[in-house]
């Protein structure tokens, strides 16, 4: 069933070779510098709060964990908000905008109530700027090359989360209260990107995975009809498993490190970082190619196939140069997932018009597997040790790899000349060890038969 969601006309589409290289070029680094202030505020604040405004930890627990749970509430209907409005790129300054103000008022005021609303004010605007950079991103390039598209943003993104750690390092040896300034240049920043996009060069129909009636005037699918489909359902769990069994990994080896070198942690959870920070930033790139090429279910259970091998690993090695080696497996695993799952969702979403509204479902389903695996790995490894809390994560992401191998289909729609992936010799080798086995029973008399 579909219900109207507007009545203005829709423009004809364009092909990808109208689109003008600076809106391009500006979706880049619109990406690189997202990343950025959102790193910057969020690693530090509770430092500031600390070590400057001398708070307790009970005032910066309220000043942190009351955003992080607007946030999660928020996610869903910020989509809605964005499949809504037409005006994507007004959408993404203002809320750029609200990250710059959150920013200056976090370093300027000391107030619980001020601080907890900036920070309210930056989790809101941090909930709408992705998914409107995607849905501006779709209706650049389309369908055909949305996944290679969105392997380019999260490339761009990494790379502007990378730069951003190493720039508010070299920042904090000045001032802790410099980087929350730094933070609202960047979003400036963005603001000026944002704006270099020429809004003709968008289709909106395409932004939102719409489809338009007789009259040509958007309509959207009726709510009821998402919450009922079994792709939708099957997909939102398997984005739940998967962060319930990995979400908990890193925070826990930084723990782990601290426990066993206190002296030496701080560089080498740096290097964790930056070392998946590094791996994403390729594989984001390669997972774009790959979810052409191989199809979604193919590529995404690479990245589900890594997380229980990297648990496994976790359980057993203690040394930190080899904790921040294994960093490397988080790195493939993320940069996957931050491609193929939001491409799945565009197919999930296809002429629904309710594109973002799934991306916002989805990334409540990210925090709420999140919270629940850092919850659980918390009280696990309190009572029982690192060790069997590893193993306790290695099951939950063998759980997460299970469930989405067996439950959830493909969802790729092939275009023109691009074929399927065919990977035959795992078939054949199957069958020829069958054979080998057969014969070599027969041989030996077991059946009675020579």
């Amino acid at each position: 069933m579909m219900d109207k969601a507007g009545s203005a006309r829709i423009p004809p589409r364009k092909s990808r070779r109208q689109i003008s290289r600076q809106s391009l070029v500006a979706l880049d680094w619109l990406n690189f510098f997202k990343a950025d202030t959102q790193t910057t505020i969020g690693a530090y604040l509770a430092i500031f709060l600390l070590v400057v405004r001398r708070w307790d930890p009970a005032k910066i627990g309220i000043a942190i964990s009351v955003p992080a749970i607007v946030a999660i509430i928020a996610q869903t209907p910020m989509g809605a908000l964005v499949d809504w409005s037409d005006r994507k790129r007004t959408l993404v300054v203002v809320s750029a905008l609200g990250l710059g103000v959150g920013a200056v008022l976090l370093v300027s005021a000391d107030s619980l109530a001020i601080v907890t609303l900036a920070q309210t004010t930056i989790a809101v605007a941090s909930t709408i700027i992705p998914p409107a950079i995607a849905s501006i991103s779709l209706g650049l390039v389309g369908r055909r090359w949305f996944a290679q598209r969105m392997g380019r943003n999260e490339a761009y993104s990494h790379g502007g989360a990378l730069a951003a750690a190493i720039a508010a390092a070299a920042i904090a040896f000045v001032s802790q209260a410099a980087i929350f300034y730094f933070a609202a240049g960047l979003s400036i920043a963005i603001v000026f990107m944002t704006l270099l996009i020429r809004p003709n060069d968008i289709d909106p129909l395409l932004a939102r995975e719409g489809a338009s009636n007789d009259k040509g005037s958007v309509v959207s699918a009726a709510l009821r009809d998402l919450t009922s489909n079994r792709r939708v359902m099957i997909f939102l769990v398997s984005v739940s498993l998967f962060h319930l069994g990995s979400a908990a990994m890193l925070p826990l080896v930084g723990e782990m490190i601290s426990a066993l070198h206190p002296t030496t942690a701080q560089p080498y959870m740096s290097a964790c970082i930056v070392t998946s920070q590094l791996i994403m930033l390729p594989t984001a790139v390669v997972a774009g190619r790959l979810t052409d090429a191989w199809g979604r279910k193919s590529t995404f259970l690479i990245g589900f196939g890594v997380l229980p091998i990297r648990g496994l690993l976790l359980t057993v090695v203690r040394n930190p140069s080899a904790l921040v080696i294994t960093e490397i497996l988080d790195g493939v695993s993320t940069g996957i997932f931050g491609v193929v799952a939001v491409v799945i969702v565009a197919d999930l979403a296809r002429n629904t018009g309710r594109f973002n509204l799934m991306q916002g479902a989805m990334n409540t389903c990210v925090a709420i597997g999140g919270s629940l695996s850092n919850l659980i790995a918390g009280f696990v490894a309190k009572s029982v040790g690192f060790g069997t809390t590893f193993l306790v994560l290695t099951a939950l992401a063998m759980v997460a790899l299970l469930f989405f191998w067996t439950q959830m289909p493909e969802t790729q729609r092939h275009f023109g000349r691009r074929r399927p992936w065919r990977c035959p010799w795992p078939e054949q080798a199957g069958i020829r060890t069958c054979h080998a086995i057969r014969d070599l029973v027969t041989s030996s008399g077991i059946t009675g038969k020579s």
